[in-house]
């Protein structure tokens, strides 16, 4: 059992905390002196604060599920231009409106989050006051804590709703209806907020009590949230007086945004106390519910049984819940809510590592006897496969499986290092941290052609790390703000659009491919061996016994079925479904938050 839980809990029985943006904080049944001078007692204030990701309609239930997809990576399974205004389809297609049926919930993410912040903010004064932190490295870590998670909750809010309102004191009858502020101006306090935690927290294993588990907020993660932070601060961003731009404010300066991020990734680096393992062993271990720091896993939402709708939404999908993998039950389905776009699995290249980990092109189905069996799925709706049901250590018994959602990891760092040290310093510089993700990902001189060809000018390596950003993350909910940061959002996607109905006729890059899947089951009777989904498969019969070293095989149409393209207009035009997605690339406020906020909350830019 994760230990914070037990914590949390004592904290709110001891220390009533506020429970939403809008209500005015109520009195402690402790006083603060006792609660927040004793490590113990201050834990757990610290520790609510992580109750905000996990409320029933909030970050675990919607943002996971919605918020990042329709990029040119991954998108919402079954979103179709037709079915466009459906609220599962519209919170993912660029035309979310306030009164989303998904969205405009209680317990909604907006205001959830901000539950959060009223606990950071509460636990960040107290501490302050009455923590000694000059003199207690206990009390100095829980303070960087707080301060890195408040940071953590501004950064998601800002990239799902664009300008916010500021709220860093204690909400009381006076301040508790606030208008947005720029994004600017909340950028500027967390970074010098981080800033300031970076002095209080340990590196990962360098404190058994704090951070040893990959659930506690580490040196390392503060250093990635700021150099994120920086990178998010410094790109274009979409503001409530409706243009989308870089900032204009001189301190948030794409040159200096890019220092901090240098700076900070490279402390990361050469401290040493992350590294890069096996790419699969990564996503195994989450699934596996290993939260040891020092691996590449540098920072987790910590979910608990019963809450976290990660693997549910981001997972390889099961049509009958209930088999060898999941407990949940048998009218049900789990995973495969979203799915990479159909392109990216055919952008990797083959011998990519990455690739069969990321992109899952079957799905389990119920043989009758209770044992699920892979079965092709579809192309529309590939699944994600860095976390799976069958790689838990425990059968999932409901939606909320419990898995922990993953922030950051340490390909994050060295990519935003190559990233920042390319447009500072130029590629020469910058090669050493793009090479490891590659070494890991592909062969030696593949490696070496790839290195070749970003390395020739700050212009290629630009391309190069966008391109392998997209190859290393995608479903993790980084792409779309990395479009929108670089501000190539509307013309990625319309690429995108173009690709895949190249992808749909079998023209240009996609020629080569065969019309259907063919299969034969291992020995085990469960699991597939696939062909027909690489560059130069054929529908020859040969080549498909060659292939998969049998006389009789299955198969299923994929590209086509029955004559028809698996990949249809309707599908295709679902991508996105306005002219200008950089003009809708945020979530509107839910229209209950605009009708409780006086008159100071609005959507108008949001046209």
């Amino acid at each position: 059992m994760k230990k914070y839980i037990s914590t949390a809990l004592m904290c709110v029985s001891l220390f009533a905390l506020t429970s939403c943006d809008m209500d005015a904080p109520s009195q402690s049944s402790l006083d603060a002196p006792t609660v927040f001078s004793q490590p113990d007692l201050a834990e757990g204030s610290v520790m609510a604060i992580h109750d905000c990701w996990s409320l029933t309609n909030s970050y675990r239930g919607r943002w996971i599920a919605h918020y990042g997809m329709n990029t040119d990576a991954e998108w919402y399974n079954g979103c179709t231009y037709s079915e466009r205004t459906a609220p599962k389809y519209s919170a993912a297609n660029y035309s979310t409106q306030p009164d989303n049926g998904q969205l405009n919930v209680s317990n909604d993410t907006y205001t959830g989050l901000y539950q959060g912040i009223e606990k950071a903010n509460t636990a960040i004064l107290n501490i302050r006051q009455y923590g000694n932190v000059e003199n207690n490295p206990d009390m100095a870590q829980l303070l960087g804590e707080a301060l890195t998670l408040r940071a953590l909750i501004y950064v998601e809010l800002m990239r799902t709703y664009g300008d916010v309102p500021a709220r860093f004191e204690l909400t009381t009858n006076e301040n508790t209806y606030l208008p947005r502020s720029s994004q600017d101006s909340i950028y500027v306090r967390i970074l010098a907020d981080l800033a300031e935690a970076e002095q209080y927290c340990a590196w990962p294993m360098a404190s058994n009590r704090y951070t040893s588990s990959t659930e506690r907020v580490s040196k390392s993660f503060v250093k990635g949230l700021r150099a994120r932070a920086a990178l998010y601060a410094g790109g274009y961003k979409l503001y409530s007086d409706g243009s989308y731009r870089l900032s204009t404010a001189d301190e948030l300066s794409q040159q200096k945004m890019w220092q901090i991020a240098r700076d900070e990734c490279v402390d990361v680096i050469k401290a040493g106390y992350n590294k890069l393992g096996s790419f699969e062993k990564n996503f195994r271990s989450i699934c596996e519910e290993d939260y040891t720091s020092g691996q590449e896993s540098i920072w987790e939402i910590p979910f608990k049984e019963g809450r976290g709708r990660v693997v549910s939404s981001k997972g390889v999908r099961h049509d009958t819940a209930m088999n060898q993998w999941v407990q949940y039950s048998a009218n049900s389905t789990v995973g495969g809510e979203c799915g990479p776009v159909p392109t990216l699995y055919y952008d990797y290249d083959v011998d990519d590592v990455r690739r069969d980990i990321t992109c899952v092109p079957y799905r389990w189905k119920n043989s009758g006897s209770g044992t699920a069996k892979q079965e092709p799925y579809a192309l529309k709706t590939l699944c994600f496969g860095k976390l799976r049901h069958e790689w838990m250590s425990r059968k999932a018994t409901s939606l909320d499986d419990g898995i922990n959602w993953q922030v950051m990891r340490y390909a994050d760092i060295l990519l935003m290092a190559a990233e920042a040290e390319n447009e500072l310093n130029g590629p020469a510089t910058a090669a050493q941290y793009l090479k490891p993700i590659l070494d890991r990902a592909l062969p030696a001189e593949k490696v070496a052609a790839l290195m070749a060809q970003y390395t020739a000018s700050k212009e290629a390596f630009r391309q190069g790390v966008r391109d392998q950003r997209k190859f290393e993350f995608a479903g993790e909910m980084l792409r779309k703000q990395d479009l929108i940061r670089w501000g190539i959002i509307d013309e990625t996607l319309a690429q995108t659009k173009a690709k895949l109905q190249q992808l749909a006729n079998r023209e240009g890059a996609y020629a080569d491919l065969p019309t259907k899947l063919y299969y034969v089951y291992e020995s085990d009777g469960v699991t597939m061996k696939i062909y027909g989904n690489n560059h130069g498969d054929t529908d020859e019969k040969a080549d498909i016994q060659k292939a998969l070293n049998a006389t009789e095989y299955e198969n299923k149409g994929w590209l086509v079925s029955n004559g028809e393209n698996t990949l249809t207009d309707d599908i295709i035009n679902g991508l996105y479904v306005v002219e200008k997605p950089s003009q809708r690339c945020v979530w509107p406020l839910p229209q209950i938050i605009i009708n409780n906020s006086a008159g100071t909350l609005n959507n108008d830019f949001l046209k």
